[in-house]
């Protein structure tokens, strides 16, 4: 799909994959912003992007607006040295005069104030924003204000500092807006203690192998990237802290060497967990990976890896003829949003543009690209710590995420069916399907009905995750809850293992105490574009395909396959799913046969390879 604004010509000899090169992503900022800019207030403190308001209000999405927009120019211009032929700092000056004058009035220019996250707290994640920008920028902008603007400013800011952030990444925002006031010297008491209570939570959330969960609870997703690594990191390169730098950047190293396989061959990011209409803002770790040098992957695959990523919104429909990032995935997708979401959401995009930090004479921009990781070997990657089994396949360029660690649940919630979350309790992702609506049928789901009500699933507790030469496993258990009836049977539980080996996908589910009469459903891949196969190996009954017309954020209408059950008391249940792959052999010939004893599945595939899975205790073998 072709896009409002002109790109240079492609480079295919420095960039074979995607023919981006920095001049490229130079000219996508720009043209970014010139489309939002034309929705400016006269003195441009507020962008009021056409759409649907978010829950926070119109003048919080107009702050939305500029603050994130601010973010594309701020590394757009500091990546340039302070180059600026389009004014784009001036405009920006004079939208923070103007907002900052008399914040909470209600007239065409003012800013909202910053509140409590419960209250309105909207204003404090675009705080960070603003701060980071003007950090970025400061020679050129923040430098040559008047003193009364520096001082309202500070002002306006320190609403973020005095007030009390949501129990999450929330808490790096009023850390970045005290990195800059120090920065500037206007460092106090205030600041330190937002700092070092910031640095404090970082370390109670981090769990190994690279991963936060974003808050005190197991939610693993792209926050990582774009918002757990990403501000430690920027405020220890812009700082010049070499201490901090050394603290988070080797978590940063070992969070790409498992990160960078989840985007597939044509530059998707996976589809998972919440925000997804920020896009290619999933590039911005591998980005400021590159920047600071704390990074696993070479020049040229980081840049094949953050080009593919701009280049594959780009090229569908992300951009719409206005020049206008939509709220969606490829286009506008209601399903993909929140309701946080406004028209200037998408714009925390602008985090990609993190790679311009680098200059022009970088190797980041020099290198010929090389291969994605996905690109490479068919791999199978185990992340214990958040409980993500990877499973990419080099010939159809595919990447999934099987998910036994990651949900949406916080401490102190119960696990309420009401509040299912398909972004987050499907036990499958891909980089080519996303999750069917909640009104459809549930994809990649094991479900027990119950009185004809099926449940779903909330709080995951992870049971383990491994890999041997080719081969992974994750493991994982939880408690099924219904939206109507009564809300959990007790003694009910599903203890689920994925086995991956190439495409293939063992499913292996252990049922305890289903009551009479239930019955257990499970779903394979969403979609009608590519091959999605689930054949039952044991305890199941024959398969079915069942209609999703709401589609997902790939496909506007798909097909989801199902197996069935009846079952009671405890049982074993396993089933070979796959994604991809060219018409041929049917899948059901993989495995050569299926022996369950007690607790105990002894899976034979065709090949002489053999995988035992144990349960009560879990184990989990192959040879």
């Amino acid at each position: 799909m072709s896009i409002p604004f002109e790109l240079p010509a492609e480079d295919r000899a420095l960039s074979p994959y995607t023919g981006y090169t920095r001049a490229h992503w130079e000219a996508v900022a720009d043209g970014l912003l010139g489309a939002a800019w034309r929705w400016a207030t006269p003195q441009g403190a507020l962008l009021d992007l056409p759409g649907r308001p978010s829950a926070s209000g119109v003048r919080s999405d107009g702050l939305e607006g500029f603050a994130r927009t601010f973010l594309a120019a701020g590394f757009r211009v500091a990546g340039a040295d302070g180059k600026d032929p389009r004014n784009w700092l001036e405009r920006y000056a004079s939208g923070l005069a103007a907002g900052t004058r008399t914040p909470g009035a209600d007239d065409a220019e003012s800013w909202p104030l910053i509140l409590d996250h419960h209250v309105q707290g909207q204003p404090m994640v675009e705080s960070a924003s603003v701060a980071l920008g003007l950090m970025l920028t400061r020679p050129w902008l923040w430098d040559r204000l008047d003193g009364d603007v520096q001082d309202r400013a500070e002002t306006w800011l320190r609403g973020a500092i005095d007030h009390t952030p949501a129990p999450n990444n929330w808490y790096l925002f009023p850390f970045m807006v005290a990195s800059f006031l120090e920065s500037v010297g206007r460092g106090d008491p205030a600041t330190t203690r937002a700092t070092e209570r910031a640095l404090d939570l970082m370390e109670s959330w981090y769990r190994g192998d690279g991963w936060y969960a974003d808050g005190d609870g197991r939610a693993f997703d792209h926050y990582n990237g774009w918002a757990l690594h990403l501000y430690p990191m920027l405020h220890a390169h812009l700082s010049g802290d070499a201490r901090l730098a050394a603290h988070f950047g080797p978590r940063l190293r070992r969070h790409l060497e498992g990160f960078s396989l989840l985007f597939g061959g044509d530059g998707a990011p996976i589809h998972f967990g919440r925000s997804l209409t920020y896009r290619f803002a999933a590039s911005a770790a591998i980005g400021a990976g590159a920047v600071t040098g704390h990074t696993p992957l070479t020049p040229g695959t980081s840049r094949r890896l953050i080009s593919g990523n701009l280049r594959y919104f780009l090229d569908r429909g992300g951009v719409t003829d206005e020049g206008l990032l939509s709220l969606g995935w490829h286009g506008p997708h209601a399903a993909t949003l929140q309701s946080y979401s406004g028209p200037a959401s998408p714009y925390w995009a602008s985090k990609g543009f993190v790679a311009l930090l680098a200059p022009q004479d970088d190797p980041l921009w020099t290198a010929t690209e090389e291969a994605a990781p996905s690109e490479a070997a068919d791999r199978v990657l185990a992340l214990p710590a958040p409980g993500l089994l990877v499973q990419s396949t080099r010939a159809d360029g595919i990447v999934r995420l099987h998910n036994h660690g990651s949900d949406h649940v916080r401490p102190h919630e119960g696990e309420s069916a009401e509040h299912d979350d398909v972004l987050y309790g499907r036990q499958a992702y891909s980089t080519h399907t996303g999750p069917t609506s909640r009104t459809n049928v549930a994809d990649n789901h094991l479900s027990v009905e119950v009185g004809g009500i099926a449940s779903v699933r909330r709080r995951i507790h992870p049971l383990g995750a491994g890999q041997g030469d080719g081969w992974g496993w994750a493991a994982s258990w939880h408690r099924p809850v219904f939206v109507s009836g009564p809300p959990m049977v007790p003694g009910l539980r599903v203890e689920s293992v994925t086995v991956a080996r190439g495409r293939h996908e063992l499913r292996v589910h252990r049922i305890v105490g289903a009551p009479h009469g239930a019955r257990a459903t499970l779903t394979g891949w969403a979609t009608e574009a590519l091959r999605s196969e689930l054949v039952a190996l044991r305890g199941w009954d024959g398969p079915d395909s069942v209609r999703a017309p709401e589609g997902t954020a790939y496909e506007p209408w798909v097909r989801v396959p199902r197996l069935s059950a009846d079952v009671e008391g405890t049982g074993l249940l396993v089933a070979l799913a796959a994604l991809g792959g060219e018409a041929g052999t049917p899948l059901a010939e993989a495995v050569a046969d299926v022996v369950v004893e007690a607790e105990e599945a002894t899976v034979s595939w065709s090949d002489g390879f053999e995988t035992v899975i144990g349960f009560g205790p879990l184990s989990v073998r192959c040879r």
